[in-house]
């Protein structure tokens, strides 16, 4: 996925942050400059609490078609300028103090569109993941992808696995892309791989829990998503994370992804971060 061209991340406001005394925003700081030391939420976001940036966010994607059509072009040129939206977002959401941001990059679905254009999206990607090597370790940057690997070209599998192998001692925000995913085949792929470890007598039925669950899906080891954005002003989750976003937040925009940037991105954590997460409670 090459940038067509890269928005360089601006401060928030010049107004020092209310909560730059505050020991609570000062632990909350050192915690995730613990994960990210070169993060700085009071300063990029100074009006949010940094215990109220989100540990992980999950978007898809969407408008890059409409885009390009709004424009004359064809779709895949909305697909290159959608790329230079995941770079510009890759880098705030590190600025932020944000850990892990999830991607929804081509779901299983997709492969239903005209066969030049995934043609196209998957020589996108494999250029993207040759392109980044160097801005990833020089930027302590993790990747990883998550789906199916079935039905993938070996070409786009080596690409994935050598930038996940190269990163996988980097210790700054882990960039997760969804390429051939769908959740309920996640879902599904996990039952079975379970249900194997009950046949070969490792483990009891009534062992099972959320944790088993969580273990054998493509995230784990991951946190769930705190917040996912939708953009494009799509009112669904096209089956995309079913079990992790059991309590996330959600944030819808209007805005078409090659056009969604970092004010657009500040715009959905203030959101968050006023809402009274209860997971089930009072």
């Amino acid at each position: 996925m090459p940038a067509a061209s890269v928005q360089t991340p601006t401060q928030s406001s010049a107004a020092p942050s209310p909560f730059a005394n505050d020991p609570t925003a000062q632990a909350a700081v050192a915690r995730i400059r613990r994960a990210l030391p070169n993060a700085d939420p009071l300063g990029r976001l100074p009006d949010i609490h940094p215990d109220r940036i989100p540990r992980h966010i999950a978007i898809i994607m969407d408008g890059n078609g409409r885009w390009a059509r709004q424009r004359g072009f064809p779709r895949e040129f909305g697909h290159r300028n959608g790329a230079s939206a995941v770079r510009t977002i890759m880098e705030e959401c590190g600025a932020l103090g944000v850990e892990v941001l999830t991607l929804y990059s081509f779901s299983m679905e997709n492969w239903k569109r005209p066969a030049e254009e995934v043609s196209a999206l998957m020589q996108l990607y494999m250029t993207y993941l040759e392109g980044e090597i160097e801005r990833f370790m020089k930027e302590n940057l993790r990747f990883r992808q998550i789906g199916r690997r079935e039905g993938l070209a070996p070409e786009v599998l080596e690409a994935a696995d050598r930038l996940t192998e190269m990163t996988r001692n980097n210790t700054g925000c882990t960039l997760c892309l969804a390429v051939n995913y769908g959740s309920r085949a996640e879902i599904v792929d996990a039952v079975r791989a379970i249900a194997q470890r009950v046949k070969r007598g490792e483990l009891d039925p009534s062992q099972i829990t959320d944790a088993t669950v969580h273990d054998h899906l493509y995230t784990a080891g991951l946190p769930d998503p705190d917040l996912l954005i939708r953009t494009a002003g799509e009112m669904r989750v096209s089956n995309y994370l079913l079990w992790q976003i059991s309590y996330t937040e959600l944030h819808v925009t209007d805005v078409l992804w090659p056009d969604f940037g970092i004010a657009d991105l500040h715009t959905a954590i203030r959101d968050y971060a006023k809402r009274n997460r209860k997971f089930g409670g009072l």
